[in-house]
């Protein structure tokens, strides 16, 4: 039986720290049905994120991805290089005004290596990355480095905003294992990118929860699972994957928004397959 006290440790072990995340995920697109029957699996080995609220537990990511002006990073993906990364700048909440984290996040021969730093939503700018007399007070050496190397990478690959993603994000993670988390994003949307600081404000957000976007596997309907540790995965989540049946899928959003603002626009990017449904 879960205690309040085993709750409230879990939670301080969690809260507030900045972690050099080099971990194991795998993604399922599940149809919305099936959430249920997960949260009740998990229940006695998961806690909400504390960062969440409401009942399910959630919270909203709004990420600006950054790519080269030739999409390199987004091709990187979809050839699956075995060394790549992604360039992101998120915050939490839909207006602007939380915290902004710049984050590189790594894929190595399958290990997951995210590195983030905050900046006050105040100084957050395409100046503070190109114009090096912007300050930021960093409390620690870690910090500054993450900040160089977003940095460093931004300039050296020309990186520039191309889309807006937002999400709802129901999150939970493990109440006695070092590291692992349960999340599930639905509500997917996107729009392209032609500033750093809007939050999608000025732009509609178009929809990425759709038949067209999920190839197929589940109408309309599809969230996303993600599962991630560690290193080994607990024995629970093994048990959760075999129990339902789960089949590991590849989902990338910002992959996924690229090619369908790709179809609107007549242009080759889009994968074979979705010019074929277009076509039924």
């Amino acid at each position: 039986m879960r205690t309040q006290e085993s709750t409230k440790s879990v939670k301080d072990r969690w809260a507030g720290k900045n972690i050099l995340l080099e971990r194991h995920e795998a993604k399922y697109l599940i149809p919305s049905s099936m959430v249920p029957s997960i949260r009740e699996f998990i229940r006695p080995f998961c806690i909400p994120d504390p960062h969440t609220r409401g009942t399910p537990p959630e919270y909203v990511i709004t990420t600006l991805q950054l790519d080269t002006p030739t999409l390199a990073l987004h091709y990187m993906k979809e050839h699956e290089a075995l060394n790549r990364f992604k360039l992101r700048v998120r915050t939490y909440g839909t207006d602007g005004n939380s915290p902004v984290y710049l984050e590189v996040k790594r894929k190595i021969k399958g290990v997951i290596v995210k590195s983030r730093v905050a900046v006050p939503p105040d100084a957050w700018s395409k100046s503070l990355v190109f114009n090096p007399r912007v300050k930021v007070p960093f409390k620690s050496e870690k910090e500054v480095h993450s900040f160089l190397e977003f940095v460093r990478l931004v300039r050296e690959t020309h990186a520039q905003p191309i889309v807006w993603l937002r999400y709802t994000r129901e999150s939970y993670m493990g109440m006695i294992d070092h590291y692992a988390r349960v999340t599930v994003d639905r509500n997917l949307l996107y729009q392209p990118a032609t500033d750093w600081t809007s939050w999608g404000r000025n732009g509609r957000w178009r929809s990425m929860d759709t038949e067209l976007a999920q190839n197929k596997q589940y109408p309309f309907s599809s969230v996303v699972l993600e599962l991630k540790t560690l290193n080994d995965a607990p024995l629970w989540m093994i048990d959760l994957t075999r129990e339902l049946n789960l089949v590991r899928t590849g989902n990338c959003k910002y992959s996924t928004a690229v090619w369908l603002e790709s179809i609107f626009r007549g242009t080759p990017h889009a994968p074979v397959y979705a010019f074929e449904l277009l076509n039924t």
